[in-house]
């Protein structure tokens, strides 16, 4: 089995920054892709931004330009800096991983709330 650990989420004022972090440990044996998701009550999941092993990244239009995510494989810790915050961001987010295998595991999330 795979954990997801994440930190990093909590309350900020809208155009400030938020680091979150998430590592992961157990029977890891090939990870594919880390990322983040985000909901919101009454909505579906959305992807925020991934990245594979050798580094490209995906990022939704929303995060563009304000959000970076990178990872560390050996630590296997995946990190998402936001920058810019706006309240419309404010939503669990959650980590994501998928192996080679194409298992996929999820986080237990982190409440982000950004005040206007």
């Amino acid at each position: 089995q795979v954990q997801l650990v994440e930190s990093g989420g909590g309350l900020v004022q809208a155009g400030g920054s938020l680091r979150l972090s998430c590592t992961a440990s157990g029977s890891i044996f090939s990870i594919r892709t880390m990322g983040w998701y985000r909901q919101t009550p009454g909505k579906q999941r959305e992807l925020v931004a991934l990245i594979t092993r050798a580094g490209s990244t995906n990022y939704a239009d929303s995060a563009k330009g304000r959000f970076a995510i990178s990872r560390d494989n050996v630590k296997n810790t995946v990190y998402l800096q936001m920058n810019s915050l706006k309240p419309e961001d404010t939503a669990v987010y959650t980590c994501n991983l998928i192996t080679w295998g194409q298992d996929t595991y999820w986080g237990q999330g982190t409440q982000v709330t950004v005040s206007s």
